[in-house]
């Protein structure tokens, strides 16, 4: 059956990943970031990684990590992918995938049309590509925001590697955003909270089903 790929980021314990795994997504995101209210210690993040069933993802979420932290990272959690979502280059970018073997998705915010070359330069050296909404110059996190951005932008776009849309999506607005855009994969982090940091299972069910049940009623082919 079509489908489409749910990332659920930001989760805080091994019930929220029993919950996502649940929900059908197909990854799980643990931010190691101490600005955010969904920030997760090594134990922590350990804990969830073997809560994670098979077939779930771990993807660990950083922001301009030095290798010193992304060392004590990859030594004390099984991860599956990184995630990088600070003001890394794609220097930086290709020099993190060597040196850790795993795969990279790297994060790329969007405000406006001259955003996107970004998309593209990142392309070359990343593994998957996450288009998120740009946070203003005042905000205090790079991502997590619950702010979307001009999905017309990135509509029906191709690019070199798969990549996901994030920003401001809900169980409410996540078709429409699959829809427009055509992406194959969504994430969504603060759209499904009760309170920052505070992860609402019944709302991950409900994004999960929202997209999935528009890939199965519009036979949106796999990517």
């Amino acid at each position: 059956m079509a489908d489409i790929r749910v990332k659920i980021c930001g989760l805080r314990s091994p019930a929220d990943v029993i919950a996502a795994a649940a929900a059908g997504a197909v990854y799980a995101g643990f931010v190691f970031f101490p600005k955010s209210p969904r920030h997760v210690t090594l134990d922590q993040a350990r804990e969830m990684a073997f809560a994670a069933p098979v077939g779930l993802a771990k993807v660990a979420l950083v922001v301009d990590a030095d290798d010193a932290l992304l060392d004590s990272i990859t030594e004390a959690v099984p991860l599956d992918m990184l995630q990088l979502h600070g003001h890394e280059s794609p220097d930086r970018v290709a020099e993190i995938r060597a040196r850790y073997g795993l795969p990279v998705m790297k994060a790329v915010g969007v405000a406006d049309e001259g955003d996107l070359a970004a998309i593209f330069d990142y392309s070359t050296v990343a593994d998957q590509l996450l288009i998120d909404a740009k946070p203003p110059k005042t905000a205090a996190l790079p991502g997590g925001n619950g702010l979307s951005f001009d999905w017309r932008l990135v509509a029906q776009r191709r690019w070199l590697r798969p990549w996901m849309l994030a920003g401001g999506l809900t169980p409410e607005n996540v078709a429409q955003a699959i829809r427009l855009t055509n992406a194959r994969q969504v994430d969504v982090s603060s759209g499904v909270e009760s309170a920052p940091g505070v992860k609402d299972h019944a709302k991950i069910k409900a994004f999960s089903d929202a997209a999935h049940l528009l890939a199965a009623n519009d036979g949106i082919p796999r990517w």
